[in-house]
């Protein structure tokens, strides 16, 4: 995780040097790019490990970019966005953000979001392993590979990890609560709706119809559940 190379994309020079300085001093490797189409471009040549991804760009904006850089880049993409903007919140979680930070930036939370997604993606050894008869899904944490009825399933690192954790409790209902702590390291507010926009590109991903889902269950005023007839072959 230390040394890990980071994208920052921001186009206030003074703001993009503050936090390179800080990322720097914690150990990160940091590349900055204040162009839109640049930074895609340097996406697309160089996959970075995580991407820190500012909305307000010259010539194509953070949405944009992130919409187009998840046609072939998986790594984690970390949005900044402004206080007052719920709007960049759940469009960026909608098109593929993994985490969002709120402007103005505070360098330590930074940097604790950035360790957490990293944390995500680096596979660990104390997966359980279990297997079921019906494998239509399969996960394979080592290569963060996910199949559904053969098919390859593309997904993002939160969405990974959001199934992972639907995969391990298959058949029980999981809360909000437990999902954000998990996910994103701090307690449910309430208000927070990444989950809700990530079961949504779950479903849209697995062909889950959303207006009546078979694979993931809402349950309302409770949370989600996995059913057990779909329930995942987890590989370590």
């Amino acid at each position: 995780m230390d040394g890990a190379t980071i994208l920052l994309v921001e186009d206030d020079r003074e703001l993009a040097q503050l936090v390179s300085d800080y990322l720097t001093k914690n150990a990160f490797k940091v590349h900055i790019e204040s162009d839109g189409l640049q930074a895609l471009n340097y996406i697309k040549e160089h996959s970075p490990q995580l991407v820190v991804l500012d909305v307000m760009l010259p010539s194509m904006n953070g949405m944009d970019i992130c919409k187009h850089a998840r046609v072939f880049y998986q790594g984690p993409i970390l949005m900044l966005t402004a206080l007052d903007e719920d709007m960049d919140q759940m469009l960026g979680l909608e098109l593929g953000a993994d985490d969002y930070v709120i402007k103005p930036v505070k360098p330590r939370l930074l940097v604790t979001r950035i360790r957490t997604l990293l944390r995500r993606v680096t596979p660990s050894n104390n997966f359980n392993e279990s297997q079921v008869e019906e494998q239509r899904l399969k996960i394979n944490q080592a290569s963060r590979l996910v199949t559904y009825d053969d098919a390859d399933i593309s997904l993002t690192a939160a969405e990974f990890d959001l199934l992972v954790m639907l995969a391990q409790h298959a058949g029980d209902i999981i809360d909000r609560e437990a999902i954000v702590q998990n996910l994103r390291g701090f307690e449910y507010d309430g208000l927070d709706r990444s989950v809700d926009r990530r079961i949504s590109r779950l479903r849209r991903k697995l062909n889950d119809n959303s207006q009546d889902p078979t694979l993931i269950k809402t349950i309302r005023g409770k949370g989600y559940m996995l059913c057990t007839n779909y329930s995942a072959f987890v590989d370590s």
